[in-house]
């Protein structure tokens, strides 16, 4: 049985929405944001109270819904019908027609300017119907703000059944059953990570969140640290139960202030409940989060990086071993996962490993968030088993491409990835489909290009970015990088010979295998995966400068 604590809160949030017959979500996630979803969502407000609605409908802002090019977006529970671009001159229309007149605005539908005939149940339309959500589960139909939303779908009831009805070496053992991978990039398997944190001996462990994400077009950890912020504290204290900590952090860079602002609001209302902090449910189980701010390091994202920069000093890299695991923060045993890592873990521990282990691929298991941006008709953020085809991302649920035109590539992985060319489009996006072409899954940043797109001056725009954030410590990637744009510019502005094309590809290499950390060992990855499947327009280049030459 649940605890009886937990089940009183159960009741109490329960009871307050059932009040409402209908509830409003207005995604203030970052980008709708930008576009002026909180004066839509308080205009809402202001005309639900002129109708006397206020006890009969609740609007409430929510996290990130997916179509992030189509905001403000305005949805409507329990009918499930989004509409898009909503702004303060056509939403007393909208609430009449839709709340009143029961009439739906077919013109102002999700999609309705590109669907010959739009859903009214956007969960029919494709953008949604082919994905399959779990850490973004539930992002746009709560309010982020309040916890009772989280307690009204049964939040906090995974940590309930581990505190009650399982013990560490059980919850470590349903993780690994997952075969859930990290979803920071390397993709290791989180239960033996966290088996191995559990087996050192140690009066006191630590359990990192990591949240500083890096990746130039990638915002899959923003969007659900600010749209379901609970559910990955609600991880971050299970595997402190299952690992022995008692206190973790959440890093979280400073770019990102609606983040950090709705977790720190969310540690504080999880504390008040008991849900955090000390003597969790009236158990003897102890576990507080304290939330870091990352000054925007990219390299900061490497764990020993992160871990140096928590304890306040310079954000570089280490060698390992040691690895974090036996000796990580302040040298004691630290567990570290990122954000959509410990978002997936309640969902794994209330269904159960082998349901999870059955989604996805053999070897990829579960689901995978990304960050759809660039020539691409439906740009945001979408969550899809692994195994699902480049294809089927691009054209059956981004839409294919934007101003219908031609698909040249699409770059995984951020800085660290690597470009994929058309040939490939039907490739599994996987951990090892995707190594087997020269790029990575990465965080889940997907950036697709049309024939516009110069491949050349794409990697040399990656190979900036590392350059700039290169911490220095290593001269591989310090001095490495800085050779390496050099030459790309060279090449980029017709000034290069096949010399320089030659240099470019040796310093490639030395950088890959002699750089300290994964910043440096990743950095040539766009240039090594563009010089596989676009090696002509580097040659075509070089070909302009040298028959110019006398």
């Amino acid at each position: 049985m649940n605890s009886q604590e937990l089940t009183t809160l159960y009741d109490k949030a329960k009871q307050k929405n059932a009040q409402y017959k209908h509830k409003i979500c207005v995604c203030c996630g970052a980008g709708c944001i930008s576009s002026g979803s909180e004066e839509v969502l308080k205009k809402i407000q202001e005309e639900i109270t002129a109708r006397g609605l206020e006890n009969e409908v609740s609007a409430v802002p929510s996290g990130c819904m997916g179509p992030c090019n189509q905001g403000p977006l305005v949805k409507f529970l329990p009918d499930n019908t989004i509409y898009q671009k909503v702004d303060c001159k056509n939403i007393q229309y909208v609430v009449q027609r839709q709340l009143i007149d029961k009439k739906p605005i077919e013109d102002l539908l999700i999609f309705s300017d590109s669907r010959e005939k739009p859903f009214l149940n956007a969960d029919e339309d494709p953008f949604f119907k082919k994905q399959l959500k779990i850490a973004l589960k539930d992002c746009g139909d709560i309010n982020p703000e309040e916890i009772d939303d989280y307690l009204n779908i049964g939040g906090y009831s995974a940590l309930d059944k581990v505190l009650f009805k399982m013990l560490p070496e059980e919850v470590i053992a349903e993780v690994k059953h997952s075969r859930m991978r990290g979803r920071g990039g390397a993709g290791y398997p989180t239960g033996f990570k966290w088996e191995t944190v559990y087996k050192y001996v140690s009066a006191e462990k630590y359990v990192i969140c990591n949240g500083d994400e890096g990746d130039p077009g990638a915002f899959m950890d923003r969007s659900v640290l600010e749209g379901n912020p609970h559910r990955v504290l609600e991880g971050m204290a299970i595997a402190g139960y299952a690992v022995g900590a008692s206190q973790g952090y959440a890093y979280i860079r400073g770019e990102y202030p609606l983040a950090i602002k709705r977790i720190e609001n969310a540690i504080k209302q999880a504390k008040k409940l008991r849900l955090l902090g000390n003597n969790i449910l009236g158990t003897n189980f102890s576990f507080d989060v304290q939330v870091r701010i990352g000054a925007g390091a990219f390299v900061c994202g490497e764990e020993t990086a992160l871990i140096a920069s928590i304890e306040g000093k310079r954000g570089t890299p280490s060698p390992r071993p040691p690895y974090p695991a036996e000796s990580g923060l302040w040298g004691k045993p630290t567990l570290i996962n990122n954000v959509e890592t410990f978002a997936g873990i309640a969902p794994i521990i209330n269904q159960g490993g082998e349901w999870y282990s059955e989604i996805g691929t053999p070897k990829s298991a579960g689901t995978k968030v990304f960050a759809l941006a660039g020539k691409i008709k439906y740009s945001g953020l979408i969550e899809v088993p692994m195994g699902t085809t480049l294809r089927q991302i691009i054209f059956d649920i981004g839409g294919g491409m934007q101003d219908d035109g031609e698909f040249k590539a699409a770059q995984t992985g951020g800085p660290s990835g690597g470009c994929i060319p058309a040939e490939h489009l039907d490739v599994k996006m996987d951990y090892e489909s995707l190594l087997s072409l020269g790029s990575i899954m990465g965080s889940g940043g997907l950036i697709v290009m049309d024939k516009s797109s110069d491949m050349v001056d794409v990697a040399r725009f990656f190979m900036e970015f590392c350059m700039d954030e290169s911490c220095g410590k290593c001269v591989p990637c310090r001095v490495g990088t800085k050779m390496m744009h050099d030459l790309l510019q060279k090449i980029c502005t017709n000034h290069a010979t096949k010399i320089d094309l030659d240099r470019l590809e040796e310093l490639a290499d030395y950088v890959k295998e002699c750089s300290l950390c994964g910043l440096g060992t990743s950095a040539p990855n766009p240039l090594l995966s563009t010089l596989r499947h676009f090696r002509e327009e580097y040659e075509n280049r070089i070909r302009q400068f040298e028959e110019l030459q006398p």
